[in-house]
């Protein structure tokens, strides 16, 4: 999603604002690049993606609580519960199981 918004901010520069664009467009894109290898990291179990992961979780909450309000809460409420929703799954007795960088426990798939 967050390669989404870098791709649509990119769609709309002008010059009036071109270095703010291209600055958040970079930002954007590094961002959800960085995203998707946390969610690799995720998908093979990699015990360095939890961190990130959770740290991602807790900027989104953020940023929930930033949309309250207007015509932007039902923005906030979506934000807030895939956020939360993630933090449980990571959470899970499964999930950190599988993360906990133990070499003597293989990890449960």
């Amino acid at each position: 999603m967050v390669v989404v918004l870098g791709f649509a901010e990119a769609l709309t520069l002008d010059s009036g604002r071109l270095v703010l664009g291209l600055t958040t467009t970079l930002f954007l894109l590094a961002y959800g690049g960085g995203l998707l290898l946390v969610a690799r990291g995720l998908f093979r179990a990699s015990t360095w993606s939890r961190g990130p992961a959770v740290f991602t979780q807790l900027i989104q909450v953020l940023m929930a609580y930033s949309f309250w309000g207007g015509s932007t809460k039902a923005i906030s409420v979506v934000l807030a519960v895939a956020a939360v929703g993630v933090l449980a799954a990571i959470f899970q007795k499964a999930s950190t199981e599988a993360l906990r960088d133990d070499p003597t426990h293989p990890p449960v798939l």
